[in-house]
């Protein structure tokens, strides 16, 4: 997409699945890191997905890459997971205000995370991975849009953890 998210260097997701929203007694510092593993487990999937609809591919069977789709896909779903659920406890432990204005926006975004997680799991019901089907996938609005709402949100929020 041109401009990465506020977060480390490729392949270090560290995605905590089941954990929607920060434990009681977490720090802002250990929701701040949660939240760049989720961005960055989003990111690299679709950048992964990229390259991976560029080689024309007709399955995912018989190449280092297709063997790697299904696991970005799955990094992919287990970040968006509860993903607008954290943001808001997360939002919540910023203690911004005024608060209504994110709320708003966090609805939106969690319709975006649960479109396009939905779009994510239909691929991944496949039998066969195409480079076609990727290419589907990258164009989705859903995923567009995801992406689009976390830039937005994760630009916003720099000045509150900074805070």
């Amino acid at each position: 997409m041109g401009r990465r998210l506020q977060a480390g260097r490729a392949g270090e997701t560290g995605v905590k699945s089941g954990m929607p929203q920060p434990r009681e007694g977490t720090t802002a510092e250990e929701a701040s890191a949660e939240l760049n593993d989720r961005c960055n487990a989003i990111e690299e999937c679709y950048e992964f997905m990229l390259a991976y609809a560029a080689q024309g591919l007709p399955s995912d069977e018989g190449s280092s890459s297709g063997a790697q789709i299904r696991e970005y896909l799955r990094r992919c779903d287990t970040a968006l997971e509860g993903l607008a659920e954290f943001l808001n406890g997360f939002v919540e432990r910023l203690n911004v205000e005024p608060s209504a204005p994110y709320r708003d926006f966090l609805s939106v975004l969690d319709r975006d995370s649960r479109d396009a997680q939905a779009t994510l799991r239909l691929v991944l019901a496949q039998a066969s991975i195409s480079s076609q089907l990727i290419d589907n996938l990258n164009a989705s609005i859903h995923l567009r849009a995801l992406l689009t709402d976390l830039f937005l949100i994760d630009e916003i929020l720099k000045t509150h953890r900074r805070s």
